[in-house]
């Protein structure tokens, strides 16, 4: 299989494109504002041509794989975007969310946007930061099963595509949830990375911290992905952990077992800050890519089991997708 093509999301730098699978880069400014804040990025799964890409002013989009941009006009034009997630089974329908702390959702391709009826934190206490909704996933089981974590505000839970909403935070170790995953099986695992923990649960009632500080160097967790590269692989659960936003150390930490044992993945490279996300695609199989907050990227093509550090830094990057070539 051909390398991937790379999109990134960088804060000041807006969005750059790879297709060589990272190895070389090139700027995607055209029709975007200068020193473009990129805190998500989305691909439509049917069309690779077409990308959304969330910035401080609101949603922008690409019918030409990145050549050129265009502001959606939309309620969430003077909202930063933090977050965003496409059905895979009805590209048409997409999901944002926002800070300050708003969902939205459009069903027809990003044309028109409606905000979600969802109960979500104006302020946090002491009033550091504005609550943000930082991740939203899409039940792989269920498209009409939604989560969405608030930094800081705890977890939310829709079952009818985001009508209504529940709060589930009993037993969370902290409500600044920063990444989810869905581990499958029955009963299903839904797992959550926070600033100081992570957490699952299989009842969607109570958390159990599972005190990954005795496991990792640094309990700080910001990402977490269950990753499947076909219907035959058992799959694994990735966390990204570091030791603070942005912190100076950081790595990746993988769990066959549902959570019980994790082995630190090898990145070949001291890691320069917090392990901030992943990007991987089931068309894309095997294809890993992971990155710290403060500009180092690393690529795995066999799952996670082997990695290497791209030669290009960047600044602070927020946003990664990748699809096939």
């Amino acid at each position: 299989m051909e390398n991937p093509v790379v999109y990134l999301g960088t804060i000041g730098q807006g969005i750059w494109k790879s297709t060589d699978g990272g190895s070389t880069w090139n700027r995607q400014a055209n029709g975007l504002f200068a020193e473009a804040d990129i805190r998500a990025i989305a691909v439509r799964p049917d069309n690779p041509n077409i990308l959304f890409a969330g910035t401080e002013k609101g949603l922008y989009r690409s019918d030409s794989a990145g050549q050129s941009w265009y502001q959606v006009d939309s309620p969430m034009n003077d909202h930063q975007i933090w977050s965003m997630a496409i059905d895979p089974s009805n590209p048409d329908t997409l999901y944002v969310g926002t800070c300050p702390s708003d969902l939205f959702k459009s069903d027809d391709n990003g044309e028109n946007w409606h905000k979600l009826s969802v109960e979500l934190a104006d302020e946090c206490a002491g009033g550091a930061i504005v609550p943000r909704v930082t991740t939203i996933k899409i039940d792989p089981d269920d498209v009409n099963t939604i989560y969405a974590g608030i930094e800081i505000d705890g977890f939310r839970h829709s079952t009818d595509g985001g009508k209504t909403w529940a709060t589930i935070n009993e037993g969370l170790s902290s409500l600044d949830i920063h990444g989810i995953a869905v581990i499958p099986g029955s009963p299903k695992t839904l797992v959550v990375a926070t600033n100081n923990d992570v957490c699952i649960t299989q009842d969607l009632k109570t958390w159990l911290p599972l005190s990954v500080k005795d496991h990792y160097p640094w309990p700080y967790a910001r990402a977490a992905d269950y990753i499947q590269s076909s219907v035959n692989d058992e799959g694994r659960l990735f966390i990204g952990a570091g030791n603070g936003p942005p912190g100076n150390q950081g790595g990746i930490f993988i769990s066959s077992d549902n959570c019980k044992s994790w082995t630190p993945a090898d990145l070949g490279h001291t890691v320069n800050s917090t392990i901030w996300n992943f990007a991987y695609r089931k068309s894309v199989p095997g294809w890993i890519m992971a990155y710290s907050i403060s500009g180092q990227l690393f690529r795995s093509a066999d799952n996670g089991d082997s990695w290497e550090k791209l030669d290009r830094e960047f600044g602070e990057v927020r946003g990664l997708e990748i699809v096939p070539a």
